[in-house]
């Protein structure tokens, strides 16, 4: 069964850091697509990254971008985006996908950028 765990929110002061980790199971994470997500509610899903199957280079988002960062730890089947210098608008329930956008995901984790 194919399933994506999401964790690492929280509430953290602008310009802080965050990591979130998505774990996969029933599927190897590397093997395919992987995106993050995000939505605020009321508002459209909102793209912050996928990583490429195979050659693992991710693309992210200009809102993001040198910002945040992917990396992978394949004997746990985890992903993590490290979120840095993050701002209020940052603000968003945070979702892993398996393959694009539309893809599986999980239940999310809410990340909350506040002073």
């Amino acid at each position: 069964q194919v399933q994506l765990v999401e964790s690492g929110g929280g509430l953290v002061q602008p310009g802080g850091s965050l990591r979130l980790s998505c774990t996969a199971s029933g599927f190897i994470i590397s093997s395919d697509f992987h995106t993050w997500v995000r939505q605020v509610p009321g508002k459209e899903l909102e793209w912050v990254s996928t990583t490429n199957m195979g050659d693992d280079v991710t693309h992210y988002a200009d809102s993001v971008k040198g910002r945040f960062t992917i990396s992978t730890d394949n004997a746990k089947n985890t992903r993590y985006l490290q979120m840095n210098n993050l701002k209020p608008e940052d603000t968003a329930m945070y979702y892993c996908t398996k393959g694009g956008p539309s893809g599986i995901r999980g239940q999310g984790t809410q990340v909350t950028v506040s002073s």
